[in-house]
């Protein structure tokens, strides 16, 4: 087969150790593989080139993506999908694999549902891990192993000066980045937006986290919360606020923020990342093989879910339910939402603050 490859969306680490794999694996099966530069923009260019494995030699350490990637909005319109349809067939391709998140997967679903010839298959890379039946997408463990460096960093200086630290991170509408990453740098509080908690609530919660950690006696001196995205207070706001607190609470203790935004989607991917986007991609082109399309490669979906590889760990999920899960997991209503916030109710009963 000829088959095409594209990273799309927000760049995640581990995505070019999917594209070395797809290669490597794709020409050890007979196959001609094509990078499309610059995401679904390089469909509407035509901007491909053959995909030579040695060519890419080393680049499965390396973070972002050495295809490049786009947020293309012209392939939310009807011409924009015919013209990415025609230039696929010109450029040859019998197949497609879409390396990226929400939106990417959904511009494959739509390409796959308007082709009979052309099969598609899908690869979650999400820092966000908010792709639906993707247990974990890749990119999500080095960014929480990032943010988690970044607050052992920041509790020294915390620890230091005394001080109280409000870190946001990435994840948009999804707070899993937060959850994890603030269980495992031991945070004293984690925000995060599927909570539903109104400012107010907010306070009056960080509050009670403060009066507990500079109760009198205590010897505490630092204090982290991690923040996520989707939790809509202002990171400005909240410390204003935490800082008012301080005050009465704790006088002379200074309240400081950190954003740290696109720090969390650099750097060489961790183990996990590059072996998940591996196993990931040689799925997919077995999926290919088998004549499969609009389909979705997902690790460690719920138990059930899809259809079996020989990978234990990788199943095949029609993109249409990954997409509809996805919309579940972000407006609340998956049940691997609630199973995640009722865990970490309970996690915030040890935290320690």
């Amino acid at each position: 087969m000829r088959i095409g490859i594209l990273t799309s969306g927000g760049d995640a680490p581990g995505m070019n150790a999917a594209i070395r794999a797809l290669a490597v694996v794709g020409k050890a099966r007979g196959h001609e593989i094509v990078g499309i530069r610059n995401g679904y923009l390089g469909v509407l260019n035509k901007d491909a080139g053959p995909l030579a494995a040695d060519s890419i030699e080393g680049i499965t350490r390396q973070g972002g993506t050495v295809l490049g990637s786009s947020r293309c909005l012209e392939m939310t319109t009807p011409d924009g999908q015919t013209r990415a349809l025609t230039n696929l067939k010109e450029l040859g391709l019998e197949g497609l694999v879409v390396v990226g998140g929400n939106g990417s997967l959904t511009g494959a679903h739509v390409l796959a549902a308007k082709s009979e010839s052309l099969k598609v298959v899908g690869i979650p890379a999400s820092i966000d891990n908010d792709v639906g039946h993707a247990g974990l997408a890749i990119g999500v463990d080095t960014a929480v192993n990032t943010i988690v460096g970044a607050c052992d960093r920041i509790s020294d200086t915390a620890r230091a000066h005394r001080r109280c630290f409000i870190v946001e991170v990435m994840g948009r509408n999804c707070g899993f980045l937060a959850m994890r990453a603030g269980i495992a740098a031991e945070a004293d509080a984690i925000l995060y937006g599927e909570g539903g908690m109104i400012e107010e609530e907010v306070i009056a919660r960080l509050d009670r986290m403060l009066r507990r950690c500079f109760a009198p006696g205590r010897e505490k001196k630092r204090v982290l919360i991690v923040k996520s995205e989707g939790c809509t207070i202002p990171v400005a706001r909240l410390r204003e606020r935490v800082q008012e607190l301080l005050t009465t609470i704790a006088p002379g203790v200074d309240a400081r923020e950190t954003v740290l935004g696109h720090v969390v989607r650099g750097g060489d991917p961790t183990a996990l990342d590059r072996t998940l986007a591996q196993r990931l991609s040689f799925a997919s082109i077995v999926a290919l093989e088998a004549g499969l399309s609009d389909v979705m490669v997902g690790w460690e979906p719920p138990f059930g879910v899809g259809r079996e590889t020989l990978d234990p760990s990788v199943r095949i999920i029609p993109l249409e339910e990954v997409l509809a899960e996805t919309a579940r997991l972000l407006d609340g209503s998956s049940p691997i939402i609630q199973r995640r916030m009722l865990l970490l109710a309970q996690v915030e009963e040890v935290l320690p603050g």
